[in-house]
């Protein structure tokens, strides 16, 4: 975040969502989810208000923020051509759910056939993962089927590859809106999952599975949160811009 990012954004604050947050610098994503500020599914509230809401100091959160881009290499996802913004998603933020959602689910599993007697929570914990997992297997595969061979198809055809037809569910706005409403179901379960654990916090017989589960857990949903801001804050948005564009001519 450059020093006239932040004075924009000062000036602005009252103004700025969650999600213009983290589109202006990705690695605010990292501080916000420090203190469980939603970007993704609910990135449309205005963060100056939730912070008020939660009784947290703005300004200190834009400094920290401004560390953290001090600390790292920017990745500019905005400027990124939507196909391999679509690619760069698929590559790494569903291969990430595919292949350890199976390796949590194990170990949340064999959490709760040993500690759910005394720790039921764990056991609810364990089904609500593996419905959003099962979801979410689902729902990318409806991703790399349908909506992002699409979106592939949108860049030919405004890069002057192919024509424009419009395609069978009528507008990209269709699927879209299936994509984020199942978003937010998934965003729903894991807060669910967050209240049952007290927020992953461990219980004092936890054994090294329990630990293992909990930080699996912690970290496939800061990447689903991720996952989720490209899509409904970048890919989508612009994909809907692409195809109107292609509509009116």
């Amino acid at each position: 975040m450059t020093e006239e990012n932040i004075n924009v954004i000062t000036a602005n604050i009252k103004e700025l969502t969650l999600s213009q947050l983290v589109l202006n610098d990705f690695h605010a994503a990292e501080v916000l989810e420090k203190y469980h500020l939603d970007f993704c599914c609910n990135g449309n509230r205005l963060f100056y208000d939730v912070c008020k809401e939660k009784g947290l100091e703005h300004n200190a959160i834009l400094s920290e923020i401004e560390n953290a881009n001090k600390r790292n290499h920017e990745l500019k996802f905005d400027l990124w051509e939507l196909d391999f913004l679509a690619d760069y998603i698929i590559n790494n933020h569903h291969q990430y759910v595919k292949q350890s959602g199976t390796i949590i689910n194990e170990h949340i599993d064999k959490t709760a056939a040993v500690h759910g007697k005394n720790h039921p929570e764990i056991i609810e914990a364990a089904k609500l993962f593996s419905i959003c997992h099962k979801d979410l297997k689902q729902h990318m595969m409806k991703e790399e089927t349908i909506l992002f061979p699409y979106i592939k198809y949108l860049v030919k055809v405004k890069n002057g590859a192919a024509s424009f037809e419009a395609p069978y569910f009528s507008t990209i706005r269709n699927p879209i809106n299936m994509m984020e409403a199942e978003h937010q179901s998934a965003g729903d379960i894991f807060v669910k999952i967050r209240e049952l654990t007290n927020n992953f916090t461990l219980p004092s017989d936890a054994c090294n599975t329990y630990k293992a589960a909990f930080e699996e857990l912690n970290d496939f949903e800061l990447d689903l949160h991720k996952h989720i801001h490209l899509e409904n804050n970048i890919l989508f948005p612009k994909a809907i811009e692409m195809e109107k564009e292609m509509l009116n001519k």
